[in-house]
């Protein structure tokens, strides 16, 4: 298993881009909105490593949530796996707590499952499948 962004919720993509890319030297990938997770997100390239900035659309979406009640910040980690649906699997075997039981689209257009944060000490942990 291989690491594939860290989330980082933001209140205004629009803002928080102007701060990473001027950062990172690097202007971000377009964004796209993730009508699953009531989301529109953006990916930058950090050296070797991705970070996907989170903007909520609506106040019922998890990451609105979040903000309200941590403010902006780390949000989850992801990993890139083979088989969303057997990495959920082995989880739920193994007696953690899981989010999705299926896997729902992401964003890249790949499918994406999220593993409850009390199944690793507090940490949003997304498994990511795709190219």
């Amino acid at each position: 298993m291989r690491s594939d962004h860290l989330g980082i919720a933001v209140a205004r993509l629009d803002d928080a881009l102007k701060r990473w890319e001027a950062l990172l030297g690097e202007p971000a990938h377009p964004p796209e909105l993730v009508e699953s997770q009531k989301v529109r997100v953006a990916f930058l390239d950090a050296g070797g490593m991705h970070l996907e900035l989170l903007e909520p659309t609506s106040p019922e979406s998890p990451v609105a949530r979040f903000i309200d009640k941590r403010g902006e910040g780390l949000h989850h980690l992801a990993f890139h796996v083979p088989d969303v649906k057997k990495e959920l699997d082995r989880l739920v075997a193994r007696g953690d707590r899981v989010i999705d039981t299926v896997p729902r689209p992401g964003a890249r257009g790949r499918r994406v499952g999220f593993a409850h944060p009390s199944a690793f000490g507090g940490v949003l942990v997304e498994f990511v499948e795709g190219p």
